[in-house]
C-alpha cells in the first residue's frame, strides 16, 4: 500500500486538516501533519485572503508491526534473527536470517507457515485494507516450489505410463496450487484435491482412465 500523502487548502489550518482527515477516513493521531501555508485574512480589500495549506501523511505501518511482532517472538524463543522487509504494491515480503532457520522452517515448512499466519493476523488486526504477508528464510519458498514442480512432473510421468492415479502427501493450499499449476498444461493428466485440511491432498489422474 505504501504511505499516502495528500495536500488540502482551506480558510484555516484546522479546516484544511479536517478535510484531509475526512478524505483519509482517519483520526489526527494516525497521521503526520505539515503546515505549508498558515493562510491570512484580506486587509480592507487591499490584499486578497490567502488560504491555509497542509500536507497530511498516512503511514503504512505494516512493516513496523510485522517487525516488532517477530522480533519480540524470536527474542522470547531465544533466537537471534535479522528481519528484512520489502513492501510491494499488494504484498509485504518478510525475509528472516537466522542460525535457527531450520527450526523456523519446521517440518515441510509448517512452522514458517504458522509464523506467517500469526504475523498476518497481527498486521491486519486493525487494518481497513488487507495486507498479504509472505514470510521466508533461506529462500525456502522458492526451493520448495522447485521441489514440488519436479515432484509433480515425476509423478505425472508415472501416471501416464501406468494409467493409475497417484495421491501426493497432504499439503497446504499454497503447495497444492503449485502442483495444480505445474501440471495445468499437461494434457495427459488432470489434478484434483480430496480430503479436508490439514489432510487435504492432490490426486494426479490419467485423463484416459
Amino acid at each position: 500500500m505504501g504511505n499516502i500523502v495528500i495536500e488540502k487548502s482551506a480558510k484555516t489550518v484546522e479546516e484544511a486538516v479536517n478535510l484531509a482527515l475526512e478524505e483519509l477516513d482517519v483520526t489526527e493521531d494516525q497521521v503526520e501533519i505539515e503546515v505549508l501555508e498558515e493562510g491570512s485574512k484580506s486587509l480592507l480589500g487591499l490584499r486578497k485572503a490567502k488560504e491555509a495549506k497542509v500536507r497530511v501523511t498516512l503511514f503504512d505501518y505494516a512493516t513496523e508491526i510485522a517487525r516488532d511482532f517477530l522480533e519480540e517472538l524470536f527474542d522470547k524463543m531465544g533466537f537471534e534473527a535479522t528481519i528484512d522487509i520489502v513492501e510491494e504494491e499488494e504484498i509485504t515480503r518478510v525475509n528472516i536470517e537466522s542460525s535457527n532457520s531450520g527450526v523456523i522452517i519446521g517440518r515441510r515448512g509448517e512452522t514458517l507457515d504458522a509464523l506467517q499466519f500469526l504475523t498476518s493476523l497481527v498486521v491486519n488486526r486493525n487494518n481497513t485494507t488487507y495486507k498479504k504477508i509472505i514470510l521466508d528464510t533461506e529462500d525456502y519458498r522458492k526451493k520448495r516450489e522447485i521441489t514440488l514442480e519436479n515432484l509433480a512432473d515425476r509423478l505425472a510421468f508415472k501416471v501416464e505410463k501406468t494409467g493409475r492415479s497417484m495421491s501426493l502427501e497432504p499439503m497446504n493450499p499454497y503447495e497444492r496450487r503449485i502442483i495444480h499449476s505445474s501440471l495445468q498444461k499437461n494434457n495427459k493428466v488432470e489434478t484434483y484435491s480430496v480430503g479436508e485440511d490439514p489432510n487435504r491432498k492432490v490426486v494426479i489422474k490419467n485423463v484416459d482412465s
